[in-house]
């Protein structure tokens, strides 16, 4: 009779439980991400998602916020049943856990959707949205994999939970500027200070399907207060909220689709660019771009730099001068 064979992602995790066991892999190491372990493997993201999930439903690695997974404490002894959703007896809470424990652990009675939340972003913030999931959340916190749904119905329920949390970390102050361009600017450059600090803030949804969230609206009706008394239509002055809104969301999706890049290549962006130098010495060489040519050439050694930072500002500043026109014309 053939020998089953385990699925990919439990032989991946075997692999990484033993590089656990073994040292390798000490607490507070990071273990490869979910794209990392996509391309050492050969695996479908989804895949490498389920293999880090498994992890943490035994313990054995937590996200770090702004850092990834790292391990979370020493390997168990044995290594645990291969079962995809393991969890401890919840009738001995005082008896010894396979799992370490971690300043997030609590029992299902002391969870709030608040704690969810906050779990939740922490694993989107240092892995991607791709690598939350319910159970995810449910083994960062210590707890059921069900108990979760106690507070929050789904997944897409928790992104939109996830969203207006870290949308609330915006401010506007009562001694904002008085002028139109200024509170402008405020207000675009905290959305940009946002999605730096959470990428995937990006991708949740298109421009076209806005969310009713209390902090997004708060967003627009700051934005929108900007623009009231100026002889707008309300019509336009939708059209340039959503305007301003999409140049910071569209400018923030780069930072994400870097970090696939980077996982998808194994290349820094700089690296990738020193690999596709050739190919563009042999257009700049061919004659037949001229302008790009010149702009090129002028850099010298020291190259371009592309900084998202400085791309934003330049964006929003060509903006609101084209916006002074139709204000202030």
């Amino acid at each position: 009779m053939a020998e089953k064979i385990s699925p990919p992602y439990l032989r991946i995790a075997a692999e990484l439980r033993r590089r656990i066991a073994d040292g390798k892999l000490a607490p507070g190491d990071r273990v490869p991400s979910t794209r990392q372990i996509a391309r050492e493997w050969n695996v479908a993201l989804a895949t490498a998602t389920k293999v880090l999930t498994t992890l943490r439903q035994e313990g054995l690695v937590r996200a770090q916020p702004r850092v990834g997974t790292v391990v979370a404490g020493p390997a168990a002894a044995a290594p645990p049943s291969p079962s995809p959703s393991p969890s401890p007896s919840p009738s001995a809470p005082s008896s010894p856990q396979p799992r370490p424990s971690s300043p997030g652990r609590a029992a299902d009675g002391e969870l709030t959707q608040e704690r969810i939340v906050r779990a939740a972003v922490a694993i989107a913030d240092a892995e991607g949205l791709a690598a939350l999931s319910m159970r995810g959340v449910a083994a960062r916190l210590g707890v059921a994999a069900m108990s979760p749904y106690r507070h929050v119905t789904s997944k897409d329920d928790l992104v939109f939970l996830m969203a207006d949390a870290v949308l609330a970390e915006m401010s506007y102050p009562r001694d904002a500027p008085s002028g139109w361009r200024g509170r402008l600017e405020r207000g675009a450059r905290a959305l940009w200070a946002v999605h730096r600090a959470h990428p995937w803030l990006a991708q949740i949804a298109p421009l076209t399907r806005p969310l009713a969230l209390p902090h997004l609206i708060a967003y627009s009706d700051w934005m929108l207060g900007a623009l009231d008394g100026h002889g707008l239509d309300p019509a336009t002055m939708f059209n340039l909220n959503a305007l301003i809104y999409s140049y910071v969301q569209g400018t923030a999706v780069q930072l994400e689709r870097e970090a696939q890049a980077q996982s998808a290549t194994g290349l820094s962006e700089e690296q990738w660019m020193d690999s596709q130098a050739a190919a563009f010495d042999a257009l700049v060489a061919s004659g037949a771009y001229p302008a790009f040519t010149k702009v090129v050439g002028s850099f010298g050694e020291s190259g371009y730099d592309l900084d998202l930072d400085a791309v934003f500002e330049l964006g929003l500043t060509s903006m609101l001068d084209g916006l002074a026109a139709l204000i202030d014309g």
